[in-house]
């Protein structure tokens, strides 16, 4: 699909063909040297300046697109053309790749300017390839159009810029067009999810269906009693063995009764008002953000796309909540395209204005539901939303994602950072003291995740009887 054209300040249009600073040298130095040997009686340094103004004249005679050329061609027409090409729907996180599609038109060199936020500038000159005829190539005859691979690498998710590119032609080094702008794009890149184990369940488990054994009776495969035979009982639950061991003259039926299975509720509340990288410069929104290293926002979605991944795989019900938006969550479901929705869902939060986005209540959560929190407990609020749902019988997980911080020489900044680090411990001592599990997602630890979380799985096993959890 194409998302891209040639662009200038009212849209696309025709820019022009104007002579180069080649053509000007060429025309002051063949008058300079001709007036000189005019006047100095040297017919020798006028001859020389004579060639310079006859390649002047001619090469002003071909501009691209004169009705004495060809009365096809127009000024229009001979002027070189870009078009950026990108594939269809969302792009994964790691590499972005497009097509640069360059028409030259009437020209025989195109120079072009690459330049992506975060990254170099490139420069590129492309020189035509000829017509194949055993001629030289008219202007009515151009060049084919060439293809101009481009990829782009960055670790950052969700709405990204694209390749900015500027491109100008030139014919014969005498004539050259006005450059003009190949227009950047937006792309939604969308969180990878890497793989992670077990992951903590809630308590009870409403589903009637499942890949985990509930507190309750029903068909199942983990075995609660031996219980004597009941109206409502199948007779493919009868335990013979213990029918005749325990009643000989089969007065009573003894059945084998098991826990019913269920699947789990998780709700994935991401934290997005705040989007902050290692590099405290960037805090306060100057400077530009590196591609090359993940901020809160990057850590959040990754994290969250894993354990969606992770619960969707394993049978369970998944939802999304967004802090800074106010919007309709996404209801917890299960399924390959659910979590799709999820995926995308998580590749379109980004942070907005604090004051717009406080929230008098926390967002709802269904009942017997766990949550998952990503949030890098800059302030107090992923405190109240925790205390709160713990308060309403709602199991919490704490996903930490700030990431790691560089070291800073200026003194102002290393103070400022001291206080809001200490005032984050003490949030997390907090949160720790109460009972609430942290889980951090940032720089080496990443790597721990999922021992933390399999450590996690199997404690609350241990304290709820007749449920293995086991996906």
């Amino acid at each position: 699909m194409t998302v891209g054209g040639v662009t200038g300040p009212e849209g696309p249009s025709s820019r022009g063909w104007q002579l180069t600073s080649a053509y000007t040298a060429a025309v002051v130095a063949g008058v300079v040297l001709l007036a000189l040997g005019v006047l100095g009686g040297r017919a020798d340094l006028a001859l020389i300046g004579v060639p310079g103004l006859l390649a002047a004249a001619w090469a002003r005679s071909g501009r691209p697109g004169l009705a004495g050329d060809t009365a096809e061609a127009t000024a229009e027409d001979a002027e070189p053309r870009g078009t950026l090409q990108e594939p269809e729907g969302s792009a994964a996180a790691g590499e972005l790749t497009a097509t640069l599609r360059v028409d030259p038109g009437a020209a025989d060199v195109v120079h072009l300017r690459i330049g992506a936020a975060g990254h170099r500038t490139t420069e590129v000159t492309l020189r035509t390839a000829p017509h194949p005829t055993p001629h030289p190539t008219p202007p009515s005859h151009p060049a084919p159009a060439r293809d101009v691979p481009l990829r782009l690498s960055s670790v950052r998710t969700g709405p990204q810029d694209t390749f900015a590119i500027d491109l100008r032609g030139s014919l014969r080094a005498t004539w050259e067009q006005e450059p003009v702008q190949v227009g950047s794009t937006r792309r939604l890149v969308l969180p990878a999810a890497a793989p992670l184990g077990r992951l903590p369940l809630p308590q009870r488990l409403r589903g009637l269906t499942g890949p985990h054994s509930s507190r309750r009776l029903g068909d199942g495969a983990e075995l609660r009693d031996i219980h004597p035979f009941t109206p409502g009982d199948r007779l493919r639950r009868i335990d013979w063995r213990t029918t005749a061991r325990r009643s000989p003259d089969l007065d009573t039926l003894y059945v084998r009764r098991t826990y019913a299975t269920a699947e789990a509720t998780a709700v994935l509340v991401v934290d997005s008002r705040d989007d902050v990288g290692p590099d405290l410069h960037t805090w306060r929104g100057y400077g530009t953000l590196r591609v090359d290293e993940p901020t809160s926002l990057d850590l959040a979605r990754h994290a969250a796309a894993s354990i969606a991944r992770a619960l969707v795989e394993g049978g369970d019900r998944v939802g999304l909540e967004d802090l800074a938006r106010r919007r309709r969550p996404l209801p917890p479901a299960a399924g390959r395209r659910h979590l799709r929705r999820v995926v995308h869902g998580l590749a379109l939060a980004h942070p907005k204005d604090r004051a717009s986005v406080h929230r008098v209540r926390p967002p709802q959560v269904p009942a017997d539901a766990i949550v998952y929190l990503f949030t890098t407990v800059l302030d107090d609020e992923p405190l109240h939303l925790v205390r709160t749902w713990r308060t309403k019988g709602h199991p919490v997980v704490v996903i930490d994602t700030l990431p790691d911080v560089h070291p800073v020489t200026e003194n102002h900044l290393r103070i400022a950072w001291r206080i809001a680090r200490l005032e984050r411990e003490d949030r997390l001592a907090a949160l720790t003291g109460e009972g609430v599990p942290v889980v951090r997602w940032a720089g080496s630890e990443r790597d721990q995740a999922t021992i933390r979380f399999e450590t996690l799985a199997r404690a609350a096993e241990r304290h709820v009887p007749g449920r293995t959890g086991t996906p």
